[in-house]
């Protein structure tokens, strides 16, 4: 999207109604954790490391001496989910935060390269805990119906006739085929996760137009952050929220280990060097928080400025952002 330049590009692009039923909503959310005695806290937007997931890329920032002495690069935080887990391992107790969040690569009708984000931790709670107390936010906040949940599992036994957690990649090739999913270039035919992402996006996404939707125990190939449980087929215990088909948040039971979570570090930058991506830095201040000791909880991170539209039944996100990317 190119730089918008003419006598009107100055104008915030939300209407000053709508931009006070977004501040009502955010009171909302505070009130929600103050009467929960949720401690509200504030990290760096700024940090030394990133987040390695293949999917998501982050933005770098210069830093430097006023007489240009020293030189570094940083990196503008695509959550603040490392430095709140830092608070956790360092006793905070249940917390949350509204911030900005940055991402390269995300423009579109429900994306802009900085946005909102609330994220919140609670401890002693796993992944039903919390999306309980997501479905009683979005209640409050917004006036959703009561949401429906559902195991990844099941969700494609309904809607695909095929069991994720044992199909192999040929399997979910032919049910993206059978389903009209046809010349699929670029990637590796062999990648599972691929093929599932696939099936998911295009194909049961569409299907949870009506309502709120949780969808848990994903594969344990797509845990990222969660911990790993062991039932019939070992599942990552993890969770997705949709309303009205709009992905909205994603959340975990939080991994605990330091080591497998290195592990999954060093996975992933695996992954970036084979989709040429660049390399970016492990949080070794993350890792140490993990290794010195971390709660059991479970955390989630939902995108303010996607709740805000369904709010307000908007078609952009530049219907509830002041200045968007092309006339920031």
């Amino acid at each position: 999207m190119s730089h918008v330049s003419c006598e009107s590009a100055w104008k915030p692009t939300i209407q000053f109604e709508n931009l006070k039923k977004r501040a009502a909503i955010l009171a909302k959310i505070r009130q929600f954790f103050a009467d929960r005695d949720v401690l509200e806290v504030e990290t760096q937007a700024l940090s030394h490391a990133t987040i390695t997931d293949p999917y998501i890329h982050s933005m770098i920032a210069t830093c430097h001496e006023v007489d240009g002495s020293h030189c570094e690069e940083m990196y503008l935080q695509t959550s603040p989910e490392f430095a709140m887990k830092r608070l956790l391992a360092a006793g905070s107790g249940s917390i949350y935060q509204i911030c900005k969040a940055f991402r390269n690569g995300e423009i579109g009708s429900q994306h802009n390269p900085e946005f909102t984000m609330l994220e919140w931790y609670r401890i002693d709670f796993d992944h039903h805990d919390l999306m309980q107390e997501m479905d009683e936010l979005f209640q409050f906040a917004i006036q959703t119906p009561p949401a429906k949940k559902i195991s990844y599992q099941k969700l494609f036994e309904e809607k695909l006739k095929i069991n994720p957690h044992i199909a192999t990649a040929k399997e979910l090739e032919n049910c993206a085929i059978k389903n009209g999913l046809t010349n699929i270039t670029g990637n590796d035919p062999e990648d599972r996760d691929m093929w599932m992402q696939l099936l998911m996006s295009e194909i049961i996404e569409p299907q949870l137009k009506e309502g709120v939707f949780f969808i848990y125990d994903y594969p344990a190939t797509q845990a990222a952050l969660a911990r790993i449980r062991q039932d019939e087929f070992p599942v990552a215990e993890r969770f997705e929220a949709y309303i009205n088909g709009i992905e909205l948040a994603n959340g975990f039971h939080e991994l605990a280990d330091a080591k497998e979570q290195r592990t999954r570090f060093e996975n992933d930058l695996i992954k970036r060097a084979k989709s040429n991506y660049p390399s970016v830095k492990i949080d070794e201040n993350f890792l140490a928080a993990l290794a010195n000791g971390f709660p059991n909880c479970s955390g989630v991170a939902v995108g303010i400025d996607r709740l805000v539209m369904i709010a307000l039944k908007a078609k952009s996100i530049r219907d509830v952002i002041c200045f968007p990317y092309d006339i920031a």
